[in-house]
């Protein structure tokens, strides 16, 4: 079996390093922790290519060089671009000859994964059930809603005033903003007919809508991967969960003198979503340098009729999660004063047949 194939598809990062720091070998899921390919990844220490990590360098390099074994658990290890992990870290030093430089396998498991998944689980679950609550909520509320718009139509008939016509027409427009309420707690509720779309094209269209009404304070930023292959999605249903992400950095950063948001694509391996492990999957980051979100909201951010503005319905959130669902992916939220990281995760099938 290749060796290097089977480390590929390991979910812990493992790289290889000298005592200088300077890995010589780095499998996938090092590549996708770090953000940096394996090729760069050999070109500088490890060092260079972190932003942080609390290990001090020079133990590493003293473990290394001493041929000896270490252990630490739950750090913190800061990648280049600002993404924050936590991590477990083994070093185990690997048996050389006297004229080769020592060199260790160092191991970088992410724990946070783990507390996703979980987390994600409970959200799933959760947001199924405010669905069910919501469906037969919406029945109770559409029956006697529409005998009620009925109603008001046929007495509107009947009235030759024209003044109190305006009551009717305000009980019949009231009706209907009501139904589309229900009909936007609802959302999309299965799977819709699929096409093969480039996810550039779909993310292109929302930044040309929202470009029309952009503050002139706020600054969109595309930073795309042009590999990722075509997937298979609801157009509409994808357009709308990454509008509402968006519209919500844009109002995050209404009062702010200068808003950046950044609209991020790349490939990320063996990716758990669920119960699930994806070999490939696509990772679209919308990223502002807003104030961040209350952490009283961050457990409850994507449930229906939640919502941190005052004028807000708390509708956008729970709309996007549940399309990312209908496609089989997740968003997560990663957020602190002046970073605001939502990520939709959608897995990659690179067998087109099956689709």
């Amino acid at each position: 079996m290749d060796t290097n194939l089977l480390l590929n598809h390991l979910v812990t990062a493992v790289l290889v390093i000298d005592g200088e720091l300077r890995p010589a070998y780095a499998n996938a899921a090092a590549e996708q922790l770090l953000g940096v390919s394996s090729h760069k990844l050999k070109e500088q220490p490890l060092t260079d290519n972190l932003h942080m990590l609390v290990i001090d360098a020079k133990v590493l390099k003293s473990a290394i060089t001493g041929q000896q074994g270490l252990t630490v658990n739950t750090t913190q290890l800061v990648t280049l671009d600002g993404q924050h992990h936590t991590v477990d870290l083994t070093l185990v030093p690997i048996e050389h000859d006297a004229e080769q430089p020592p060199h260790s396998v160092l191991e970088l498991r992410q724990v946070d994964q783990q507390r996703r998944i979980h987390q994600q689980l409970t959200l799933d679950a959760q947001q199924q059930a405010a669905q069910f609550l919501v469906r037969n909520l919406a029945h109770e509320i559409k029956n006697p809603l529409g005998g009620l718009r009925g109603a008001a139509q046929l007495l509107s008939r009947e009235l030759s005033d024209e003044h109190l016509r305006e009551f009717t027409t305000l009980i019949i427009e009231q009706a209907d903003r009501l139904r589309s309420l229900v009909d936007r707690l609802l959302g999309p509720q299965k799977p819709s007919l699929h096409k093969v779309l480039n996810i550039h094209m779909v993310i292109q269209k929302v930044l040309n809508l929202v470009s029309v009404t952009l503050p002139p304070n706020i600054r969109l930023r595309q930073d795309y991967d042009p590999s990722i292959p075509d997937l298979p999605m609801d157009e509409d249903q994808l357009q709308q969960a990454i509008l509402n992400i968006v519209q919500n950095a844009i109002q995050a950063l209404e009062q702010q003198k200068v808003g950046d948001i950044m609209i991020r694509t790349r490939t990320a391996h063996q990716v758990t979503i669920g119960t699930q492990r994806h070999k490939l999957a696509l990772i679209l980051s919308i990223i502002d340098n807003g104030p961040g979100i209350a952490p009283e909201l961050v457990d409850t951010l994507f449930y229906p009729m939640v919502t941190g503005r005052k004028d807000g319905n708390g509708l956008g959130l729970s709309i996007a999660h549940n399309i990312a669902r209908l496609h089989g992916g997740r968003i997560d939220c990663n957020s602190a004063p002046g970073h605001t990281e939502f990520s939709l995760t959608l897995p990659i099938n690179l067998d087109q047949d099956n689709l």
